[in-house]
């Protein structure tokens, strides 16, 4: 069974911009309970479903299928939630791990956060001087949450 071990972080200033390579990204969701999520994304002319399950700490199943571009954008137009979540997601790699610096747009303009995958849930990580307050267990922060309560509204 796939598993995502991911920590995710509110970022500081704009320093983490220095070499970072962003694209963009638009998803939404067929499903949104606690026990299961089920994600729809186009990123870089690319579509993916994602099937997620409940999260623990910072560990969850996660099933990751590419779906062909076109299909993925009726999905989004047609049956996902709205608001969609856009984003730009930015890769910097820092002290031999990559983080995903998310940038939001749209009713989710101005948070910016920074996920890190790990490979096991205690592995320990150096953390950039850029890297704020940990969020990994606020659902607040989860994507599917961004949906029903955009940043906006805080």
């Amino acid at each position: 069974m796939a598993k995502e071990i991911e920590r995710k972080f509110l970022v500081n200033g704009d320093e983490w911009r220095k070499n970072a390579v962003g694209s963009v990204y638009r998803q939404g969701y067929l499903c949104r309970t606690p026990e299961r999520t089920v994600r729809v994304r186009l990123a870089a002319g690319r579509g993916f479903v994602t099937i997620k399950g409940k999260t623990a700490g910072a560990v969850r199943d996660e099933f990751e299928y590419e779906i062909p571009a076109a299909d993925a954008e009726a999905m989004l137009t047609d049956l996902c939630e709205k608001p969609l979540i856009e984003k730009t997601r930015y890769l910097v790699k820092h002290a031999d791990v990559t983080w995903e610096i998310d940038e939001f747009h749209g009713d989710n303009a101005g948070l910016i956060v920074a996920e890190v995958e790990l490979q096991s849930a205690d592995q320990q990580i150096t953390k950039p001087a850029w890297i704020g307050r940990e969020v990994t267990e606020d659902p607040r922060y989860y994507n599917a949450s961004l949906v029903a309560r955009p940043f906006k509204t805080w």
